[in-house]
């Protein structure tokens, strides 16, 4: 062997065990006594489902006995029309929690979790960004000052991942307004400066920077599997360690804040409505082995609280009568 390859070679080995070595002290994270599981909850997904809402969210306290919920106050919901107000749903939900002894993470903003991830009212799509900016910010402080005195909410989340600009582009635009972000981040702490503000980004994709800098708390989503036509399905390459790695790394700049597994895909990855899909190809993109699968995955990364995401999914398949999802929530929340 030539003495340049072998002292190539040498430093190669070096590099890579530097790299291992820096890689092992990045992805130390104190594992968990317990973890807490909370779900994300959406109301217009149950209702895209032919359920009723509120029901779904009875069953879930009730019957999977969840405590911890993110639920969010989309635009297009509570302000239908124009300057009138239709809370009845959300005031619905928070009693619900509030009377379970549970508590909420409360969205707000234009950007919320679920397709088409915008939710601008039919009435605003027409008006400027400046116009629509406006809108927002009398939405925002209609929302956060009619719900600031419950007792169940925990944290504000402003928008959802904000920062996956690759995303959704035809609803929400191709570049993020970050100075228009930052206002709204600054105008719920004025409405409310007892609660922390959470910013979440996307775990594959997101960087996490922009999201860790600018709110109190951080979340990321988890997603094991993914579908898209040309590759059809396919899982992730990175593995649980990854988490942990970037969270430290984003700690070294931005300091030690409080972190979730935001949002922890346990649903088929569709393109279309879940009841245009069949059975088959549903069970195809998400199974119980899968679902105990991404459990395991998500318990490696070492996230002391883990919000799951897709009970109204479990639910409507009940009532096609496949309870396995149900049941397997239920084995999965009654240790806590």
């Amino acid at each position: 062997m030539r003495p340049w390859i072998r002292k190539t070679l040498i430093v190669l080995c070096i590099l890579a065990l530097l790299l291992s070595v820096v890689v092992f002290f990045l992805a130390r994270k104190e594992v968990p006594g317990r973890i807490v599981y909370g779900m994300s909850f959406n109301a217009p997904y149950a209702i895209e489902l032919g359920l009723e809402p509120l029901t779904v969210l009875d069953a879930i306290i009730e019957e999977l006995g969840v405590r911890h919920f993110r639920i969010a106050a989309h635009w297009n919901l509570v302000e239908p029309i124009n300057n009138s107000y239709d809370f009845s749903l959300m005031d619905a939900q928070l009693k619900r929690i509030e009377a379970s002894g549970g508590d909420a993470i409360f969205g707000v903003g234009r950007r919320l979790p679920r397709w088409p991830e915008c939710h601008t009212p039919e009435w605003a799509e027409d008006m400027t960004w400046e116009e629509q900016k406006e809108e927002i910010r009398e939405y925002i402080t209609a929302v956060v000052e009619r719900y600031r005195d419950s007792s169940a909410i925990t944290y504000w989340q402003v928008e959802n991942e904000p920062y996956l600009t690759v995303f959704a582009t035809e609803h929400c635009g191709e570049e993020l307004d970050e100075e228009f972000l930052r206002e709204e981040i600054a105008l719920v702490r004025s409405l409310d400066p007892t609660r922390p503000i959470l910013v979440t980004d996307s775990g594959n994709l997101g960087t996490w920077s922009g999201a860790y800098e600018n709110g109190d708390a951080f979340g990321t989503s988890v997603y094991v599997y993914f579908w898209n036509p040309e590759l059809g399905q396919f899982r992730t390459i990175l593995p649980p360690w990854f988490y942990r790695v970037k969270e430290n790394v984003i700690k070294l700049f931005h300091g030690d804040k409080e972190t979730f597994l935001i949002e922890l895909s346990l649903e088929p990855w569709l393109v279309e409505s879940v009841t245009a899909v069949p059975l088959d190809v549903q069970y195809s993109r998400m199974n119980i082995e899968k679902m105990d699968e991404i459990l395991a995955y998500a318990e490696k990364t070492r996230y002391t609280h883990q919000y799951l995401w897709g009970a109204e999914w479990w639910y409507w398949l009940r009532e096609q009568g496949d309870s396995s999802f149900w049941e397997r929530g239920v084995q999965l929340y009654s240790k806590e």
